[in-house]
């Protein structure tokens, strides 16, 4: 999820404003990062804060309505536009957890071995997954990498780099 500022890592995307729900402003809301969400009285809605007015639904598919926002249309207007909370109001994260504004674009190594960029991060069911972008050659698809300790060696954001286990993963040398 592409963040609004430069650096894209003083902002975490919550999820995107989805179709309406009834005809007072509310809607659900896409992608949903729960943990996030949590105990959120407020959004970045276009770089101002927003006051939560409604919030109702299951934590997969939360419904919510933001001040400001009373009418169908005025959803209608906002589909598809992310929300925001500040990095610096997040919850801490536990060892071994990263966000995924931290792991897209970070380069992809088996040991020396170039594997390519991390493209996105995909949430399953099981595990998420890293989509890694191999730029050495295009013509290939993207590799999954799921995010557990047999297929991930080492996560090095100071660096960008993350280290896989490409035989873990079933990819043959060469």
């Amino acid at each position: 999820m592409p963040a609004a500022d430069p650096a894209g890592r003083a902002l975490l995307s919550v999820g995107r404003v989805g179709r309406a729900h009834g005809l007072d402003g509310s809607f659900h809301l896409t992608q949903p990062r729960t943990r996030l969400l949590e105990g959120r009285t407020t959004l970045l809605l276009h770089g101002e804060d927003v006051a939560i007015v409604r919030r109702a639904g299951t934590d997969a598919r939360p419904i919510f309505r933001l001040a400001g926002v009373d009418t169908r249309e005025a959803v209608d207007a906002l589909r598809g536009t992310d929300l925001w909370v500040r990095r610096a109001d997040a919850p801490p994260l536990e060892e071994d957890e990263w966000y995924a504004e931290d792991l897209v674009g970070c380069h992809v190594v088996d040991g020396d071995r170039d594997v390519g960029v991390v493209a996105q991060l995909l949430a399953y069911p099981s595990c998420e997954l890293l989509e890694v972008s191999r730029q050495a050659d295009p013509s290939r698809p993207a590799l999954l990498v799921p995010l557990i300790s047999d297929a991930v060696r080492t996560v090095d954001l100071d660096a960008r780099r993350i280290d896989v286990d490409l035989a873990f993963l079933g990819e043959a040398e060469g």
